[in-house]
């Protein structure tokens, strides 16, 4: 774990993620390959206190991110609940610009917790049911991308309520690795499109058209819902098969697949992994609490 991955190979007009450029793909995949964690053990970076970590925790944090695109810092803090903690171990991963939404804190950031009045409006976070993958704001337009986000536990599930997760630049791989045509066609301008929300008028939002992988600045971007109701796939014979190997591959048991179970005092920070979250069940008078911060910027290379 102590290779950093560079973003391209030093040229701007470089860019491994073109199909077009399979020699440089070729070497990226080399390196991503060869340095990437083996286990879920090894995205954990112990910290002694998130509010204040120190130029070495930092910079692990950075260096794993820069590797697998997500981090887990472990901490003793328990089940301390401060959402500054949340904006100051953003601020030091290079994370600055929060990305609101209508049910964030006035803050920006939002505490995920069992809110049946809002899941009855069909807010699965706030609710104890299953998250099918995704990433997160693949709804947004492209000027509210999210980038990265981070999870923050307070306190996790009596039972239940695990993360499963998978880097995206993976997921770009074994499609690529399979048939590049997946990647073709999932990066088409209009490979998904997600309908307009009118419903609801706390949070309203135009219809979204846009590819499921694009690049910018020798970074590799995704967005994507395993949901079938409110989305619309290109009908195109070459996107169909794309979306059934992705979901494929999501579903395979991959050991690319990590499964987390954050604890009191852990948390994730990513450049917006795919992830999803298991059905889970709350202790009578302390429910699953996390805190949720999502940004427009990246994570800072080590």
């Amino acid at each position: 774990m102590n290779a950093v991955l560079p973003r391209s190979d030093g040229n701007p007009a470089v860019n491994p993620f073109s199909l077009e450029q399979p020699q440089a793909y070729r070497r990226w995949r080399e390196r991503k390959l060869a340095a990437y964690p083996r286990r879920a053990d090894d995205l954990v970076v112990e910290v002694h206190d998130p509010r204040n970590l120190t130029d070495a925790e930092a910079g692990k944090l950075r260096q794993v991110c820069a590797v697998a695109n997500m981090a887990v810092y472990s901490s003793p803090l328990g089940e301390l609940a401060c959402k500054d903690l949340v904006r100051r171990v953003g601020e030091r991963l290079g994370l600055e610009r929060l990305q609101s939404n209508p049910f964030a804190d006035e803050d920006g950031i939002s505490s995920l917790e069992t809110a049946p009045e809002r899941s009855a409006r069909g807010y699965i976070p706030y609710s104890n049911r299953r998250l099918l993958w995704h990433t997160d704001g693949y709804y947004n337009a492209p000027a509210q991308r999210i980038r990265a986000f981070l999870l923050h536990c307070v306190r996790p599930a009596a039972a239940g309520g695990e993360n499963r997760v998978l880097d995206h630049e993976i997921a770009y791989l074994l499609l690529r690795d399979g048939d590049p045509g997946y990647v073709r066609a999932l990066s088409a301008p209009d490979a998904m499109t997600i309908p307009a929300n009118e419903e609801d008028p706390a949070a309203q939002r135009a219809a979204q058209s846009g590819p499921v992988f694009s690049a910018e600045d020798g970074a590799l971007h995704m967005r994507y819902t395993a949901r079938t109701r409110s989305i619309v796939w290109n009908a195109n014979a070459a996107t169909r098969a794309a979306v059934q190997r992705l979901r494929e591959i999501l579903d395979s048991g991959s050991p690319y697949v990590f499964t987390l179970r954050l604890a009191p005092g852990q948390g994730l920070v990513c450049n917006n992994v795919l992830h999803d979250r298991s059905a889970f069940t709350d202790a009578p008078r302390a429910g699953r609490l996390v805190y949720r911060a999502r940004y427009l910027d990246r994570i800072a290379a080590p």
